[in-house]
């Protein structure tokens, strides 16, 4: 019989503020997906562990804090910006945190998960065309922000150099820190590109021997939420295309496939997003057996499968 430990008391000067439980996030060791692939690990980092829920909130939160340092933030101005979803939920989440309102612009086909999550954080919601995807989005807000910018602090995360940042100073040295530097190759999916941009810029500074491969959808018609086809789409003011050692082009249903296998073979419950950037890890798996190579991988998981349950690729 398992033994039922008591919650031990929490003294108050132990306790932290929500905020502060943003990061730090564990790095987990797939090893049934690496199974198929001698001398190769795979690691993620579980990036739904923060607050929030995604790897967004470690951009929002510093953007955030990046207007209010700059003064172009305070209770006077509502914050607005264009999302897919995840960013604007830890805008909200954040927002309602610091007593800021919050107002969002996104695809009007965004999971109806994500437009409950942003209303039970108060977010304000505006609803672009669906069919122009997150670019639609982009336009609109712009729009809504130019008619009025007294009104608005507008952290434009697509072009806010704070996003990146975010990943250069934390989770790129979470990431070292994690492995011991141990690692031979980084892979990650883009949407804004922060993620990627991040910390990559961080371990070709610091590990420069590391391979950093970004991952792209393979057109511009997809079934990737949030992720951007850089040679159709807005391209991201912080996008370098020059920082990657390569690309990888991913068809959804692969991404599909994955997220489906990491919750049964895993245990994993990840979202579109993860499943990308896994199998974008299988694929450098695979080069480097055929090649007679080992590998250690480190991708991200850059959120939880509840934004996505309603989706009919779980019914497969």
């Amino acid at each position: 019989m398992a033994q039922v430990l008591p919650v031990p008391h929490l003294a108050r000067s132990q306790a932290e503020p929500l905020l502060a439980t943003i990061g730090n996030t564990p790095l987990i060791r797939l090893d049934r997906i690496a199974a198929g692939f001698p001398g190769v690990e795979i690691f993620a980092k579980a990036e739904y562990f923060n607050p929030g829920g995604s790897v967004k909130d470690r951009a929002a939160l510093n953007m955030i804090l990046d207007g209010e340092r700059s003064g172009k933030l305070n209770h006077s101005r509502t914050i607005l910006d264009s999302t897919s979803g995840n960013t604007g939920i830890a805008y909200a989440m954040i927002g309602a945190n610091r007593g800021y309102k919050v107002k969002l612009v996104l695809p009007k086909n965004a999971s109806d998960e994500r437009k409950r999550t942003l209303k039970a954080y108060g977010a304000e919601c505006v609803f672009s065309d669906a069919a122009e995807g997150s670019d639609g989005a982009i336009r609109l807000c712009r729009q809504i922000y130019m008619a009025d910018p007294d009104v608005y602090f507008y952290p434009d995360q697509y072009n806010n150099p704070a996003n990146w940042k975010a990943h250069f100073e934390h989770t790129g040295p979470e990431i070292i820190q994690q492995t011991g530097g141990n690692f031979t190759h980084f892979v990650a999916s883009m949407g804004t590109s922060g993620t990627f941009m991040g910390n990559t810029r961080r371990f070709k500074r610091d590990l420069p021997e590391v391979k950093c491969i970004s991952v792209q959808p393979s057109s511009g018609f997809h079934g990737l939420e949030g992720l951007k086809h850089m040679p159709t789409a807005i391209v991201p003011g912080i996008y370098d295309e020059k920082l990657a050692d390569g690309n990888i082009w991913m068809e959804t249903e692969d991404a599909y496939k994955m997220v489906r296998r990491l919750a049964r073979e895993e245990g994993l419950l990840v979202g579109i997003s993860s499943g990308c950037n896994v199998h974008a890890a299988t694929v450098i798996a695979r080069e480097a057996v055929a090649n007679g190579e080992s590998a250690t991988i480190v991708t991200v998981l850059c959120d939880s499968a509840e934004k996505y349950l309603s989706e009919h690729f779980w019914d497969d």
